[in-house]
């Protein structure tokens, strides 16, 4: 509210009377421009690490991003096949981790990884050409489902159920014969 005047500090603190040089200002101390350095650093790097973490450097996405099939042909395929019993061809898919859908707001993890059990080693030819929109497909399902749609042995079974009929609508008219689940972690 009310102004106070600045006490003089010695006698060339006065203001100067009219015509006079005003005394020089002093200048930031060593010590000062130091501390203000200091913390310019760690605030601009506090903020390109949060940058990173929340635009997409974060590990899940390099994780998927390095799972994607090569377009390369000499490099490593998009699953992995391996022969059962009786003629039965088994393609393991890479792990896929994903956020979930979850109604008050908190987060939650799934990692998942299906083994698809093919009745015909033919149709494995079809499912690497098709391995980006597999990808697509298995991810964009996993972040629409909810904790409470995997509760008991129905949850798994309808999970089951409807990556084999997304997996069939991709490479149609092949079938897979099931989907098998080798790892399942909600966080």
């Amino acid at each position: 509210m009310f102004k106070k005047k600045p006490k003089p500090h010695s006698a060339s603190a006065v203001a100067p009377a009219d015509g006079e040089a005003a005394p020089p200002k002093k200048k930031p101390s060593k010590k000062m421009l130091l501390i203000a350095a200091v913390g310019a650093v760690v605030v601009l790097g506090g903020g390109g690490a949060a940058g990173f973490l929340l635009l997409g450097g974060g590990e899940a996405e390099a994780t998927e991003a390095a799972a994607v099939a090569p377009t390369d042909p000499d490099a490593e395929p998009f699953g992995t096949v391996s022969n059962g019993p009786a003629g039965t061809t088994y393609y393991t898919l890479p792990m896929t981790a994903t956020n979930m859908n979850t109604a008050d707001g908190r987060q939650q993890h799934m990692r998942l990884r299906v083994t698809l059990e093919l009745a015909d080693p033919a149709t494995v030819a079809l499912l690497e050409p098709n391995a980006p929109r597999l990808r697509d497909m298995l991810l964009t399902f996993q972040r629409e489902l909810r904790p409470e749609d995997l509760q008991g042995s129905q949850g798994v079974y309808q999970l089951r159920q409807e990556i084999q009929r997304r997996v069939n609508l991709v490479i149609a008219p092949a079938q897979v014969r099931s989907v098998l689940i080798q790892e399942m972690l909600i966080q």
